[in-house]
């Protein structure tokens, strides 16, 4: 692993910081591909976001970007996150924000996943909140449901809403194919607006797909012909079952794969 806190190299953090003492801050997580990072500029906006929804103010002069960058390049394939607490969090210490960035390996990610339905009521669900849809830190009850659904022998938890509207998973988008058309739950549900799932529907639409997005209960899904699961790590992964309705890995599933991995190929090419 590599480190760097406010452009310094070291792995130690004060234990006044606000991540440790409230879990106050906001995170990107962005994949190298040999140590060139995939959307960089889609993360650092949408950090961007998640710091003025939170308040806590970002250098504008492109330094999270460069070190970002550099970390790529000395550690090469992984993944690089970028955290940024509030800064200390204890009366009398410092109450400017910390940046923090590291690149660690890749952590293990099945070809295959089966999820368990979660009640998420912790979850926006499209209920207003100033909040919905940002990175932050606070991931406790998702890793929760992750835990739970893994003891339950899962490979993790598909979050649904008190209606049993379907929404995410707790570090990873869904969508599903019925009868051809490709569906995902809406940003509207206060879901995250997922860089990688953003661009699949938009290589789904392409492709000549129809894609349908809004709210959609488990119902849908158990009635589906193919399910898959999008995120940085995951990138486009089937999944075979969700509770005890198990699914093939479909066509679309992976021609979608195929075309997101020639695109995340094609653009880092271009950087």
């Amino acid at each position: 692993m590599i480190a760097l806190v406010d452009g310094v190299r070291q792995e130690l953090l004060p234990v006044t910081d606000s991540s440790i003492i409230r879990g106050d801050g906001i995170f990107e997580a962005v994949r190298s591909y040999g140590g060139s990072l995939f959307a960089l500029d889609e993360h650092l906006e949408r950090l961007g976001l998640s710091a003025a929804a939170v308040g806590i103010p970002l250098p504008d002069d492109g330094r999270i970007g460069s070190w970002a960058r550099s970390l790529a390049a000395e550690g090469g394939e992984g993944i690089v996150r970028v955290i940024v607490s509030r800064g200390d969090a204890v009366p009398g210490s410092s109450s400017n924000s910390r940046i923090v960035l590291l690149h660690h390996q890749l952590p293990f990610s099945p070809a295959t996943v089966r999820l368990r339905l979660w009640p998420a009521p912790w979850h926006p669900a499209g209920r207003p909140w100033e909040l919905a849809g940002i990175k932050t830190l606070s991931y406790a009850p998702n890793v929760a449901a992750s835990r739970l659904a893994s003891r339950d022998g899962f490979d993790d938890a598909l979050l649904t809403a008190d209606d049993g509207a379907v929404l995410e998973g707790p570090t990873f988008c869904v969508a599903w194919v019925t009868d051809g058309v490709v569906k995902a739950p809406s940003v509207d549900l206060g879901i995250l607006d997922s860089i990688t799932r953003r661009h699949v529907l938009r290589l789904a639409t392409e492709a000549g797909m129809t894609v349908e997005t809004g709210r959609f209960s488990s119902t849908e899904v158990s009635t589906a012909n193919e399910v898959f699961a999008m995120s940085t790590v995951k990138e486009v992964t089937p999944v075979i079952s969700v509770g005890e309705r198990e699914f093939p890995i479909g066509p679309v599933t992976t021609r979608l794969r195929e075309l997101f991995r020639a695109f995340v190929t094609e653009s880092i090419r271009a950087t």
